[in-house]
């Protein structure tokens, strides 16, 4: 191999590794911002584990963090909850940073 499909194979690794990493990072905030948002809600044990379950579901309905936004801004609106556009976002903000630091701290 020459010298530049080593560097190629080694940038396509380094990309298929960061992917990898923030897919699991963005699970983990999700599964965070379903449990914050449940307990908003006021929903505990195995409540709040479905509810946390199907934030990280509502992840793979489109590319990006929209989704789940209005899955959870929907459902605290529906039971009452005041929390603004700007708050959820920063929760969500919040939870991704404690994730990357969580798989971070792990590796």
């Amino acid at each position: 191999m020459t010298t530049f499909d080593d560097r190629k194979d080694s940038f396509e690794k380094k990309f298929a590794h960061d992917e990898a990493l923030r897919f699991k990072a963005e699970a983990r905030r999700n599964k965070m911002l379903g449990q914050w948002a449940a307990g908003l809600m006021g929903l505990t044990g195995e409540k709040a584990e479905e509810y946390a379950k199907s934030v990280i579901r509502a992840d793979f309905e489109e590319a990006g963090d929209d989704d789940v936004f209005r899955k959870v801004k929907a459902d605290l609106d529906a039971a009452g909850v005041d929390q603004t556009d700007h708050q959820v976002r920063r929760h969500m903000d919040e939870f991704l940073a404690t994730a990357i630091r969580q798989i971070q701290d792990e590796g």
